[in-house]
């Protein structure tokens, strides 16, 4: 066992002595032992429960004869740092807890991990982190928040909550029901309820395989999550067993085959646009090559076959969960040809095929069959042009038919807070691009979410005239035309950052067209005058990873060397 490092021989008896003041007895130091990553934090709703989770995934690793070794990661709930500068923390959280999980498993040479996330880029984090170690490996998300409900039985959710401030800016909404909202979206723990960052993920991590079926869409703190959660402890016990061969190692599970997967199910529900963020990230740690050209060849070939909120207000994941899950989802998307690749392993032992062999959609309404699919393409779409020579994202699962072909004029700001600004002072009018640059990864830095303007544009009723664009990202609770990732960002000499107010932009999501149509000489004599804004960071921490950053389009990773 990997482990004997630190247990086995006479020059480990110091180890031995640390361990045992731990509690360890002579017959642990036969059993491997499991790191248990929890991300356990009292501020993030789909946390503050997770504590107790970790309680029984250590009696079922005891149960199961392994030794549990819990340990925390920190976590930013993106929605609390959402509108201010505390956003700028929440993407290098990231590689905070992928080196926090690295750091841990290595120092202590631990034989097998479970790892407890549920928000944000705390998943992402724990894979990438993970995919470094190279160990066998479970994760169990803390599981999705159940829909809110106003009065009335209509469903809500943080987007409701976001995209209402709009509405009470523009004194649509009263303070009454503005009240009633704050108080009714989120009515319970668990990842917000909708197809956001979180839960698009979890179910990322049910279709590469490193995850029980339901990781994504069986609701926190039920039952069914708990027996999961025991299950999931129990496994990774089994793995760390018979792994002598290295069969159940992290990489032979999450390899090209996964990655492949994950996108194809990403296509088939319409995930967040950080998704492909964190997956081309997933990506370069388990050491697999993917190109971001790639994403819209998987698109071509995949239904869109469900859609949740935000791109429909009224389905939530617990909604998923009833019709068959992401195990019926990856049934139906199978049924079209050979797309998506189901000889790949799980950490259940069984390949994909045999894990959704008798799966079922229990109510079509809610996952769609192909031939009745909401698009035949996927809800995720990779566009090019000259504003983005290494490509934007954008979720066209949350775009109005009316506009998957826009032209309009640019209205620019150089950081969100002035966009918000600006939104609310009515300076954006139909038919205008919003030009938000700036923010990207090393811009930012951080590459702050724009859940705050793409809200008040939905909310202040421009949804379907005005059209956004920025080099930094969207929550997974955005919709409407918003293009982020615009690569290469402004901060490093990119074309946003020559755009000025009246610019015509022309996007067409269909033919992945992201265009600044302006005269080619005349860009050339701004390009000559062109010096990128330079903020100021007072963070340490924050400076740092600005200096050392990548471009969206390779995923925001940290480089390793300069």
């Amino acid at each position: 066992m990997r482990s004997d490092t630190i247990k086995k021989g006479f020059d480990r008896t110091p180890h031995r002595s640390l361990l045992r003041a731990t509690g360890l007895k002579d017959e642990d130091f036969n059993k491997p032992f499991i790191g248990v990553a929890n991300s356990h934090i009292d501020i993030i709703p789909g946390h503050f429960f997770l504590q107790e989770y970790g309680r029984i995934v250590k009696e079922a690793i005891r149960e199961a004869g392994g030794v549990p070794f819990e340990f925390n990661t920190i976590g930013v709930d993106d929605g609390i740092a959402m509108g201010h500068d505390g956003m700028l923390y929440s993407l290098p959280s990231r590689e905070l807890i992928a080196d926090s999980i690295e750091t841990v498993m290595n120092a202590h040479k631990l034989d097998a991990m479970i790892c407890i996330p549920n928000c944000d880029k705390i998943v992402p984090g724990m894979l990438m982190g993970a995919l470094r170690v190279n160990v066998p490996t479970i994760f169990v998300s803390g599981g999705p928040m159940k829909a809110g409900h106003k009065k009335d039985g209509t469903p809500i959710d943080l987007a409701t909550a976001f995209e209402a401030v709009g509405k009470h800016a523009e004194g649509n909404m009263s303070d009454a029901e503005l009240y009633e909202i704050e108080c009714e979206a989120c009515p319970s723990g668990g990842s917000c309820s909708g197809m956001f960052t979180a839960n698009s993920m979890n179910t990322l991590c049910e279709a590469m395989g490193v995850a029980l079926p339901g990781n994504g869409t069986v609701l926190a703190m039920t039952p069914e999550r708990i027996e999961m959660v025991k299950t999931a402890a129990k496994r990774v016990v089994e793995m760390a067993k018979a792994n002598d061969d290295g069969k159940w190692n992290m990489r032979n599970i999450l390899n090209a085959d996964a990655i492949h997967n994950a996108f194809v199910i990403d296509m088939a529900m319409g995930g967040s646009s950080n998704t492909v963020l964190h997956l081309l990230s997933i990506a370069k740690e388990a050491e697999v090559e993917f190109d971001i050209t790639n994403i819209n060849t998987i698109g071509q070939k995949v239904a869109h076959i469900a859609k949740i909120s935000p791109s429909l207000s009224t389905v939530h994941m617990d909604d998923i969960n009833r019709a068959g899950g992401v195990n019926a989802v990856m049934k139906e998307v199978s049924r079209r040809g050979d797309i998506l690749r189901t000889n790949a392993m799980t950490v259940t032992g069984e390949t994909l095929a045999e894990r959704i062999k008798d799966a079922n959609i229990k109510d079509t309404s809610i996952i769609h069959t192909n031939e009745n699919a909401f698009s035949q393409v996927g809800g995720l779409s990779i566009l090019f042009g000259n504003l983005a020579e290494e490509g934007a994202v954008v979720k066209t699962a949350g775009i109005a038919a009316g506009m998957r072909q826009f032209k309009g004029t640019a209205v620019c700001f150089n950081s969100q807070q002035e966009a918000i600004t600006g939104i609310m002072g009515h300076k954006v009018k139909a038919g205008n691009v919003v030009v938000i640059r700036y923010e990207g990864p090393k811009g930012g830095p951080g590459m702050q979410e724009m859940l705050a303007p793409t809200s008040l544009i939905m909310g202040m009723g421009l949804g379907e005239s005005v059209a956004l664009i920025t080099d930094g990202r969207f929550s997974g609770a955005t919709r409407g035309a918003s293009i982020g990732h615009v690569s290469p960002e402004a901060a490093e000499g990119g074309m946003i950052g020559l755009i000025e107010d009246g610019d015509e932009i022309e996007i067409d999501v269909d033919t992945h067209l992201l265009q600044l149509n302006v005269d080619g000489e005349i860009l050339e004599r701004r390009r000559l005058h062109f010096k990128p804004v330079k903020k100021d960071i007072p963070s340490k921490w924050l400076k740092r990873y600005s200096l050392l950053v990548s471009n969206a389009s390779n995923g925001a990773a940290l480089k390793t060397e300069l």
